[in-house]
């Protein structure tokens, strides 16, 4: 109770409410450019933010973690274009809804799903953090690479398209995770002399050119196409109904979500996959995904919002980071002589309520900056194409280039967006190259760790019951399509016989 008190006289203060406004609405603007996102602005920021008091400074870079972390579902819904890694899940549903003329509809699903998310997670931090922290203690190298060959199970219904191509689209995003320096032997693969691939390639602009160039050159195919604008219902927000269908979507991935946020170094991207995989195994409309479902859009949605209050619990408790952002404000902690672990909880009160109470009035603020955008956002949708897309192209290419000023980087995202389009029109999906690519790396990492420690004995994997747990739900998963279509092959028979003696 004394951690919610202290949470509440943080945001009673006006001078914090201002702080709150501003800085959503700047994360919530940066998230939604693709190709930027909150490590690159709060890494912008951080020469200001070790001027200001440690509750303010630290504060301000939470609140930018949680508005860009919902800001990239917007490009993700209006132009089928992530902003930020961890909505590229949400392109699957939200962008074949907003084709449809229910651009509104879908932005908010995904801020009303992003916000409750976001809510319930911190709301679980403030109350478990500790408790929270010591379960994540105990994953170790076995563990995480369980988790991940669990998140690779995914591949078996993600798109809903061929599990063939969906395992070789995904064997493809981890051999691009393989490109750079072997961080163990030190020896260079797959750079062919490239100085510029030797720190590997980045994942942001791969996804910029799959999803952005990819969608740029199909809707240029199209360009002589007339296209119907459907203007009716396009800002027509969700209704009543529509809420109702989604919570308990909601609540299952927002447990997700927090979950797999207290797990040091995955954060919102894994959780926006494994959350959006299990409502789609366990959806009775799981035929409706991929073509405009709203569980679709609320489960990544809530998931990646859940996991931002989840990844501060192994970066304040521990000192670990639980993703990119949360090692840059671990980064502007250290400056600041904050010194994180679990003194921090005893010693430091008003920095942990400033911090999570920052993170709930963030997602307050962006639920009604989003419901009341949505309506402006959505008209995005009603841009003639030819306008739109070279629009779009501009700021993928900015994005690209401004992570690291290189037009090699633009090179990249143009290269895999020609690829990602000729993928796709043979069936190839882009998503499984995406999970494959952002699990690859760790997958790899955790593997090496597990070898070393076992002294190449991988079978003590199996004796971990954690990692034991993981690997049978991965069996579980990949032979849980075919089991399904062998059961309805079988009942479809049934039914024909039953129809057969019934006509004799």
């Amino acid at each position: 109770m004394d951690a919610l008190y202290l949470v509440l006289q943080f945001l009673s203060d006006p001078y914090h409410l201002l702080l709150i406004f501003g800085g959503t609405l700047v994360g919530l603007i940066v998230g939604a450019l693709p190709g930027l996102g909150s490590v690159i602005l709060i890494a912008l920021m951080l020469p200001f933010v070790v001027r200001m008091e440690p509750v303010t400074g630290i504060a301000l870079c939470a609140i930018v973690y949680c508005a860009t972390t919902y800001g990239g579902s917007i490009t993700a819904i209006l132009i089928n274009t992530p902003g930020t890694p961890a909505a590229a899940m949400t392109t699957f549903d939200g962008y074949p809804l907003a084709q449809k003329g229910e651009a509104g509809r879908a932005l908010g699903i995904a801020t009303f799903s992003s916000a409750i998310g976001g809510i319930i997670g911190v709301l679980i931090m403030i109350v478990a953090t500790p408790m929270l922290a010591r379960f994540a203690y105990n994953f170790g190298p076995a563990e995480f690479f369980a988790l991940a060959v669990f998140g690779m199970s995914m591949l078996s219904s993600i798109s809903g398209g061929s599990m063939i191509k969906n395992f070789i689209g995904g064997a493809f995003g981890v051999l691009l995770a393989t490109v750079g320096t072997d961080l163990t032997t030190g020896i260079e693969r797959f750079t062919f002399g490239a100085a510029n691939l030797s720190e590997g390639l980045q994942p942001v602009h791969i996804m910029i050119g799959i999803f952005a160039g990819g969608e740029l050159l199909r809707q240029a195919t199209k360009a002589r196409l007339k296209r119907e604008l459907i203007a009716d219902g396009v800002t027509k927000l969700p209704s009543k109904e529509d809420f109702m269908a989604i919570w308990r979507t909601v609540l299952r991935a927002t447990g997700i979500g927090t979950f797999i946020g207290i797990l040091p170094a995955e954060g919102g991207k894994v959780a926006a996959m494994i959350a959006y995989n299990e409502e789609q195994r366990w959806s009775s409309n799981r035929a409706n995904f991929g073509k405009g479902a709203i569980e679709g859009i609320a489960a990544p949605e809530a998931a990646n919002n859940a996991a931002t209050g989840g990844t501060m619990v192994p970066t304040l408790a521990l000192g670990i980071p639980g993703g990119g952002s949360t090692a840059i404000i671990l980064t502007a902690m250290l400056i600041l002589g904050l010194r994180p672990g679990p003194a921090l909880f005893t010693d430091q009160p008003e920095l942990l309520a400033g911090i999570f109470g920052a993170m709930l009035g963030a997602n307050l603020c962006f639920l009604f900056l989003g419901m009341v955008g949505a309506k402006f956002f959505s008209r995005i949708t009603l841009i003639p194409t030819t306008i739109l897309w070279p629009c779009v192209f501009c700021l993928a290419a900015l994005g690209a280039f401004s992570i690291q000023q290189n037009m090699f980087d633009v090179g990249i995202m143009l290269f895999f967006g020609v690829l990602g389009y000729f993928m796709n029109r043979h069936g190839y999906a882009p998503a499984p190259i995406v999970l494959g690519l952002i699990l690859g790396e760790l997958i790899e990492t955790t593997f090496k760790q597990s070898y070393l420690i076992y002294d190449g004995n991988l079978l003590a994997i199996l004796q971990q019951p954690i990692a034991l747990t993981f690997l049978i739900l991965s069996v579980f998963g990949i032979c849980s399509p075919l089991i399904a279509r062998a059961m309805g092959g079988w009942r479809d028979r049934k039914a024909a016989a039953i129809l057969r003696d019934s006509d004799e």
